[in-house]
């Protein structure tokens, strides 16, 4: 395996994604970043990622499953990343090298950013720039985590935590969810969409995080409930109560709530809330629509309303989101929107 610097064409002027490699790497953790940022994707046009492997340790390296690599270069692309990504590490009680974590620490003091899938947290503990601060892991190292390094708030419970530029995400798939999120902050709605389609992501798995993605629902026997919520999907400004719900796929509504949780993970309300804010967005990226237009199209019915689901999931309100990803409105990678 050569882990090459895939995006090096100099045609993309997007940030620079280096993702952290070591002897013993996580294959599945590293495919993960590898995919999402350094896959050729031309219809995102020239601000997509631009994508680099940085081997923290002397090479060749092995990673699991029996592949050797040689990376893009050395540590010293840390330096010029914008985001940097700890996919996983080699075990909770193995030291990380000071040299990374100084040199993390310094490109999260220069503006980039840190992110983490699994066991990567532990590498981004060493920098101390977790101290006072939540963050995730696999509910595995949760434990470790949080011996090892006591001023972290440790979070077992949630896909990914977000606090200052600085990303941790739990075992494994959670690392997709995170990934994700981060191309939605970046390029909007629609590319993080595309993202997911071509990853044929799984249904929503509850995290008590805001997921910025459709999300695929298993049919049912008969199909029942799937033609339900697409029909749902379409006529989202209409009054969805469970009972009308329940009547489309001809269920008691005891029978079509349990139903709709083993499918979701979601209640019904918290379904039709999620699905019309992701339609929200999408109207706001693509049309001229007011914002007290978009509310009533998608059934919030006030601008109150969807002012305060946007924000409780994407921290941002319909102006400002609008703002940021509306078509040719893209921010640059120093002017992405932060939370408050």
């Amino acid at each position: 395996m050569h882990a090459s610097h895939e995006s090096a064409s100099g045609e993309l002027t997007g940030p620079l994604v280096v993702a952290l490699a070591h002897d013993g790497l996580c294959t599945f953790e590293f495919a993960i970043v590898a995919e999402v940022f350094g896959l050729p994707r031309p219809e995102m046009g020239r601000s997509w990622y631009r994508y680099a492997t940085a081997a923290v340790e002397p090479g060749p390296l092995r990673a699991h499953g029996g592949l050797t690599f040689t990376a893009s270069g050395g540590i010293e692309l840390l330096d010029q990343a914008d985001l940097i990504v700890a996919a996983g590490w080699k075990g909770a009680g193995v030291p990380v090298p000071a040299e990374l974590a100084a040199r993390l620490r310094s490109a999260w003091e220069r503006g980039a950013r840190l992110a983490s899938i699994c066991s990567g947290a532990f590498v981004l503990a060493a920098t101390d720039l977790l101290n006072g601060r939540r963050a995730a892991t696999h509910w595995r190292y949760a434990d470790q985590l949080a011996a090892c390094h006591p001023e972290i708030d440790v979070d077992a419970d949630v896909l990914y935590v977000e606090e200052d530029r600085i990303y941790t995400s739990a075992g494994s798939a959670a690392g997709i969810d995170l990934m994700l999120h981060i191309i939605r902050q970046d390029h909007g709605a629609e590319a993080a969409n595309s993202v997911a389609r071509r990853l044929v992501m799984p249904p929503h798995r509850s995290g008590g995080q805001a997921q910025f993605i459709e999300r695929a629902v298993p049919a049912d026997r008969g199909h029942r409930l799937t033609e339900a919520l697409d029909r749902i999907r379409s006529e989202l400004s209409a009054d969805w109560t469970v009972d009308r719900m329940a009547a489309l796929v001809a269920m008691s509504p005891r029978t079509f709530l349990r139903r709709f949780v083993e499918a979701t993970a979601l209640s019904p309300g918290q379904w039709l809330i999620e699905q019309r804010v992701v339609q929200a967005q999408r109207l706001l990226e693509r049309t001229a629509l007011s914002v007290e237009q978009v509310a009533a199209e998608v059934g919030f019915g006030s601008v109150q309303g969807l002012r305060h689901h946007f924000r409780e999931r994407l921290t941002l309100s319909p102006r400002d989101y609008r703002k940021a990803f509306a078509s040719g409105a893209r921010p640059a990678p120093d002017q992405r929107p932060r939370p408050p």
